[in-house]
């Protein structure tokens, strides 16, 4: 071992020497021709004379100055973060066709990714022309973003097919939307308060791993009326939609996980709805099948997920980001909203409201002009509308950059909710308990 060092040793000493020699001659003439170049580089004046034109910066910068540096023009750089994207869920039944198309075009942004569904309760005309609407929409079809569930799932609000219905939604813009941040589930009676533009400009600064979901470990009374019964959701096995029903027997509140409780509305992100769909570790299956015979299982499904999934409980943001008028204490419906309820629906700063019935739309129309700048079955205006809007045209019927972000005073409203339910006050403190 000791030979071979020494050989090796003298091996790269020799070698050493041949390099050294090789280099001479190459090494002489590379200092000759640099001589030469400077010499030449000193015959060039500023005045423009022919010697070497190509280096006179004036030549190069098309500028008069000899100096280099007047010369620069920096490269702007934005300091503002690239927008999001938002996969949507909106979802209805039976007589929600048009309401459900109002919101739509209302949430519509071309960055963005949409599943509508009508369920099984809907007759089969409302969702022929709910699915005519999407295929024919010349936007639509150009963008390909917004799709429906043509073979309709059935959907009882009070049990578990509702989250099926929103895992099946959920699933198809994982596979098929492309990217996307922030997954939003809305029903038809749900409406925005912001344009999309100020919601994009708003959570580009906000980090993608937030989930926005109201919900609390405190169950109280839900305890004995919801967790210890023991129900069954016909839409699991009927053709035909039925209230739930209740089993005799009844159970204990679960030891392996904690239960949590909250609204049925949020937004999450495209990771925690990727570890719902995939439960590598199985903790989304089975609270699944647990919340199977549990009463009003969309206000409790995902909100015990996320809080018993250790990568993702510290993620949450206390909020369902709405504007809902309830009774106190509630009740399992809201109240509707109407027009005397505009400056509480604008003052609480929320993003979306419900519920809106679908025979008074006067709520709907003062939002739509005074919030949105929304003609009749147009789209939102935001950025990506270059038309002039002449004439009652839609302004949104010429398409420009789909990137560019113009926020109007929503976005301020919508910035002074989401500092309220970051600040140290309301985010640590409000997290999963």
């Amino acid at each position: 071992m000791k030979k071979l060092r020494t050989y090796y040793a003298q091996f790269r000493h020799n070698s050493n020497q041949a390099m050294e020699r090789k280099w001479i001659l190459p090494l002489a003439l590379g200092s000759i021709v640099s001589l030469f170049l400077l010499f030449l580089t000193t015959l060039t004046s500023f005045d423009g004379s022919p010697f070497l034109f190509f280096y006179h910066p004036s030549a190069v910068l098309g500028g008069s100055s000899p100096f280099v540096e007047s010369q620069l023009k920096p490269i702007p750089v934005s300091t503002l973060p690239p927008p999001p994207r938002f996969a949507y869920l909106i979802s209805g039944s039976a007589g929600d066709g048009l309401m459900l198309r109002r919101t739509l075009l209302a949430l519509y942004h071309p960055l963005n990714q949409y599943v509508v569904h009508l369920d099984r309760e809907a007759s089969s005309e409302e969702r022929l022309d709910l699915e005519k609407f999407v295929k024919d929409h010349q936007v639509f079809n150009k963008f390909r973003n917004v799709r429906m569930i043509v073979k309709a799932n059935l959907v009882t609000y009070r049990g578990p097919t509702m989250v099926a219905n929103t895992l099946h939604a959920a699933a198809i813009l994982l596979k098929q939307g492309g990217d996307w941040d922030w997954f939003i589930n809305l029903s038809a009676s749900d409406y925005p308060l912001v344009t999309q533009d100020d919601l994009l400009h708003t959570f580009s600064y906000l980090p993608r791993d937030l989930n926005f979901i109201d919900h609390t470990s405190n169950i109280g009374w839900k305890e004995f009326h919801r967790a210890k019964p023991i129900i069954i959701d016909p839409g699991l096995y009927s053709l035909k939609k039925a209230d739930v029903f209740w089993v005799t027997q009844r159970r204990s509140v679960p030891t392996a996980f904690k239960l949590f409780t909250g609204s049925a509305w949020m937004a999450l992100s495209r990771s925690f709805i990727d570890y719902c769909i995939w439960g590598w570790d199985n903790l989304p299956r089975t609270v699944l099948m647990y919340y199977a015979n549990f009463l009003s299982s969309p206000e409790g499904y995902f909100h015990t997920v996320i809080c018993n999934a250790q990568k993702f409980r510290n993620t949450t943001v206390n909020s369902d980001l709405h504007f809902i008028s309830w009774d106190n204490p509630p009740k399992q419906h809201p109240h509707y909203l109407r027009l005397n309820d505009m400056q509480r629906m604008i003052n609480s700063n929320a993003p979306f409201a419900r519920k809106f019935p679908r025979d008074d739309p006067a709520a709907l129309d003062k939002i739509d002009s005074d919030l949105l700048s929304r003609g009749p079955d147009m789209f939102t205006p935001g950025g990506w509308c270059v038309g002039s809007g002449k004439n009652g045209s839609d302004p949104c019927s010429v398409i420009g950059n789909t990137t560019v972000i113009k926020p109007g005073p929503g976005a301020t409203r919508l910035e002074t909710l989401i500092s309220a339910l970051l600040s140290d006050n309301n985010f640590r403190p409000r997290q999963c308990k």
